[in-house]
């Protein structure tokens, strides 16, 4: 009998400890899933770099894919600058005014527009509309077997394909990002001097005095990294692809999330080795106050 009842005891702790088994392979699966995707989009990275240094792609691609990536893109850039400029206006001037510091404004608005907000939104906007198409596209071409058709032919996929995109976007990029720069300064200094009568001579004397060339070659430095983690996240997610149309949605939106965490995991990292080389050459920094 003492045997018998020690049996139902035994079976009932096999329920909690069969959930935490589970629990465990289910992180531990997670974990190898990460490290295979990490790998995957690394080797993909290396043999779209690769290709780039060894065969130059055709003009015909490269011009399509310039088009598409950078004409296609400046009013949406241009309109993001600008909002973004007047933006920082708007939320930075009651703080300066309470300090009587509102001279000021034009050096705060134009130091964290051209250093970091510039960039990294402009970086967002693209990987919503850049990166999630390339995503959609090449997943298309996936399910419909149009990659496997060019390698079929004795076309390489990643030359034909990924090449000519990740190109467009390493070098166009930063110059959509030179454009909502611009546009911002425009939008916040209109604003600012317009709508909130900021003394024009004072906004535009600190702001040539303390937003100097390391901010700007800062701010566009970042989007070449950005630019080529917008690419290769997009191409790399379109090329794996789950079949049907459920599978292409996926990989556009899961190309925009991870390049969106992408892009302010580099920003951060690049941020703090751009800082201490500036310290560097600057012990003291700027002073605005």
């Amino acid at each position: 009998m003492a045997s018998g009842s020690s049996m139902p005891a035994a079976r009932q702790g096999w329920g909690p400890m069969r959930a935490v088994g589970q629990w465990v392979g289910e992180v531990g699966q997670r974990i190898v899933d990460w490290i295979c995707g990490l790998g995957g989009i690394a080797l993909f990275s290396f043999w779209t770099v690769v290709w780039l240094l060894t065969r130059r792609p055709r003009r015909g691609t490269i011009l399509s894919n310039f088009y598409q990536i950078g004409v296609l893109s400046l009013p949406v850039v241009a309109l993001t600058g600008t909002f973004i400029g007047m933006v920082l206006a708007v939320q930075s001037y009651n703080q300066f005014r309470m300090l009587g510091l509102e001279t000021r404004l034009g050096a705060v608005i134009n130091m964290a527009l051209v250093r970091e907000l510039g960039p990294v939104l402009a970086a967002t906007m693209l990987a919503g509309r850049v990166g999630s198409s390339m995503a959609a596209e090449l997943g298309t071409m996936r399910v419909t077997e149009q990659i496997d058709a060019l390698a079929s032919m004795g076309v390489n996929p990643i030359h034909y394909l990924v090449v000519p995109r990740f190109l467009g976007c390493l070098v166009l990029i930063p110059m959509l990002t030179i454009m909502a720069d611009f546009m911002g300064l425009v939008g916040g200094y209109f604003y600012s001097v317009l709508l909130l009568d900021i003394d024009r001579y004072y906004y535009l004397e600190y702001s040539a005095r303390f937003v100097g060339w390391f901010d700007m070659l800062s701010g566009v430095f970042k989007t070449f990294f950005f630019g080529a983690a917008i690419a290769l996240i997009g191409c790399h997610r379109g090329f794996n692809c789950d079949p049907g149309a459920e599978g292409v949605g996926r990989a556009a939106t899961a190309a925009f999330v991870h390049s969106f965490v992408t892009i302010l995991l580099l920003d951060l990292m690049l941020n703090i080795g751009l800082e201490g080389f500036y310290r560097l050459l600057w012990p003291e920094g700027p002073r605005i106050f």
